[in-house]
């Protein structure tokens, strides 16, 4: 097995391959990481009994849940550590490390980074090297990656752009079955269809690709299957065959079949813990580095880049990604809020 490394200003991608064929990926933005495994002091905000935890305060406002029956005391300093990144428009989870931390610490804010997305690949290849062609994306790792380095040539990488780019389509094939993939809050919708009436065989043969692409993708929380084709009440006969497939995929997160729900939808639930790569990238800081992206790989003219409030100050909060973009283009690009009413999305002058 072999780590590829592509990406552009403010992000670095992570491609695991077996053979030919991507086996995982992982998404690192320096500037600013997910935070998944950061140590933090945190304040408590408020104890909440009946949701077995407390509210607590990590630093620049950001709120979030910490799980624990210990009892904790409003106002009170704890160090914890995160273990569900924020993501469905709910903040961070953590939990307790110890309610009695050094009593010199008097302000709440990370204590200690934790692992790059990388670790989370090298933990499924421990004797995988880290292939690159941009050897100003290589400076980027950590000096402890430095040596699992190895520099490769473009045909190894030449078809990165558009593997990623399916990643975030919604509507994808799946063997001989389409796949509709609807994230929302509370859960991901997953229909499968087909252009002619499909049957029992063909679901089972979709089954394979489907879970790899929930994998690929870090589709967590409860996803919901609606079958292609087949009567509610013979539905369940698929499970056997969707527990074998999650047993051949081995996924990390080890995702479990809770069974079906009463209207014949199959249910598996997947833990969650960094976001989903559609949330990453549809984030105002994700669509932020998209924008940068684009105009370096088109070659954009312009030295203004007009785009909406969200978009400017994400990109205004990661310097080390506009750095990176003005280093590249040899020129700064400024940065212009774009009035509210306006009807384009971002625009370069």
């Amino acid at each position: 097995m072999i780590i590829l490394l592509s990406g552009s200003p403010g992000e670095l991608r992570f491609t695991l391959m077996k053979g030919n064929d991507i086996q995982d990926i992982a998404l690192w933005r320096p500037g600013m990481p997910d935070g998944w495994g950061d140590q933090y002091l945190v304040r408590v905000l408020s104890w909440a009994p009946a949701f077995d935890g407390a509210f607590v305060q990590l630093e620049n406002r950001q709120d979030g849940f910490l799980v624990t029956k210990t009892i904790l005391q409003e106002g009170q300093l704890v160090k914890a550590q995160i273990v569900r990144c924020a993501q469905k428009n709910k903040g961070p989870r953590l939990k307790l490390l110890t309610a009695t931390p050094d009593k010199s610490a008097e302000h709440i804010g990370i204590l200690q980074a934790g692992p790059l997305p990388l670790e989370d690949l090298l933990a499924q290849a421990p004797q995988a090297s880290v292939g690159y062609e941009d050897a100003s994306l290589a400076a980027q790792l950590p000096t402890k990656y430095q040596s699992l380095l190895k520099r490769l040539t473009h045909e190894h990488f030449s078809f990165l752009e558009t593997e990623w780019a399916t990643f975030l389509e919604t509507t994808i094939n799946v063997g001989p079955l389409i796949a509709h993939i609807v994230p929302t809050p509370a859960l991901t919708a997953i229909d499968l269809d087909a252009p002619c009436m499909p049957d029992f065989a063909a679901n089972v043969e979709a089954l394979q690709a489907l879970v790899h692409q929930i994998r690929l993708r870090n589709l967590s929380g409860t996803i919901l299957i609606d079958p292609a084709g087949i009567r509610t009440r013979k539905r369940a006969a698929l499970v056997p065959f969707l527990e074998r497939s999650l047993q051949q995929e081995r996924d990390p997160l080890c995702p479990r079949i809770s069974g079906l729900t009463p209207s014949g939808l199959i249910e598996i639930t997947r833990p969650a813990k960094r976001p989903p790569l559609s949330e990453a990238f549809s984030s105002p800081h994700g669509r932020g580095l998209t924008i940068l992206r684009q105009i370096l790989r088109e070659e954009l003219p312009g030295t203004t880049l007009h785009a909406p409030a969200s978009i400017i100050q994400a990109l205004d909060s990661d310097p080390q990604a506009l750095t990176s973009f003005n280093r590249v283009r040899g020129k700064k690009l400024q940065l212009s809020i774009r009035p509210p009413h306006s009807s384009l999305s971002w625009s370069l002058t």
